[in-house]
């Protein structure tokens, strides 16, 4: 191998580092032909998990990984939300058996096929751009701490000595999930979620309610913080918050609640632990 083409690898091998995957798009991109890429194969420098992705060989396929290679890799503005944000953030006993083993991940754009074909534990599932209409935040190494707050983003570590991921704050994690919900279990789930979070920031929570397009994950939100009495929830302005008319059967034979006009099972003290 020349020189050139063994700087360029080291340069690729240094990039990688240890779980980063990068596709067939970047590599062309950043000037590696799909010849080079075969020869790095056969030579036992990468190995490719998935048609169009590689990584080094040796290198370890991890689910955090690979988030963090399409939000900083491939520049997509994805980030991770709903339960498994949750679950990240210390929520995981109040999901649902299996929630916790997928990655619910939100954005504009759809992430690239190669990520439902990797062999891993945990699957992802991509859950489209949710219920917030909010700027898209380009997730970039550089993007600032405010830019992602004002989003209802934040980055957070899958674990100590991790790279840091894009995720949903609790306050919008709780509106991503309340929007998911389509039956009683999704209710009882939301409901024992909601009785943990004593601590939400209540101009945030005013903020991202604002910005919800979904009257379902807005009523569900404020009927289950009201019924857990939180203390945040006085100090939320309402003002300008669009709750919609009439009422809502989100639950068949369910109890209204009196305020925010939706239906909740009668039954819910009984499934909280």
């Amino acid at each position: 191998m020349d020189a050139q083409n063994s700087g360029k690898l080291n340069h690729l091998l240094a990039e990688l580092g240890d779980t980063r995957l990068v596709s067939s798009r970047w590599l062309r991109a950043h000037g590696y032909s799909n010849s080079l890429v075969a020869r790095y194969v056969s030579s036992g420098w990468l190995v490719s998990p998935a048609r169009g992705v590689y990584m080094r060989r040796g290198g370890r396929l991890q689910w955090d990984g690979v988030v963090r290679s399409l939000q900083i890799g491939e520049g997509m503005p994805l980030h991770v939300g709903g339960h498994f944000a949750l679950a990240l953030q210390g929520h995981e006993h109040y999901l649902r058996l299996g929630d916790a083993g997928v990655i619910t991940l939100y954005g504009p754009q759809q992430p690239p096929g190669w990520l439902g074909k990797l062999s891993l534990e945990l699957r992802f599932e991509y859950q489209g751009k949710g219920p917030l209409d909010l700027q898209v935040v380009p997730v970039t190494a550089e993007v600032s701490e405010k830019a992602l707050s004002e989003a209802g983003l934040a980055w957070h570590s899958a674990a100590p000595g991790t790279d840091a991921l894009v995720c949903s704050t609790p306050e919008r994690a709780m509106l991503e999930l309340c929007d998911s919900v389509s039956d009683a279990a999704g209710v009882y789930e939301v409901d024992a979620l909601m009785q943990a979070m004593t601590t939400l920031r209540p101009q945030r929570v005013g903020l991202l309610l604002r910005c919800c397009r979904s009257i379902k994950a807005k009523r569900l939100f404020l009927a289950l913080a009201d019924r857990h009495r939180h203390a945040w929830l006085a100090h939320v302005s309402l003002e300008d918050v669009d709750l919609g008319r009439g009422k809502r059967a989100l639950v068949p034979g369910g109890r209204l609640h009196p305020t925010y006009q939706i239906t909740l099972p009668g039954d819910l003290d009984e499934h909280l632990a």
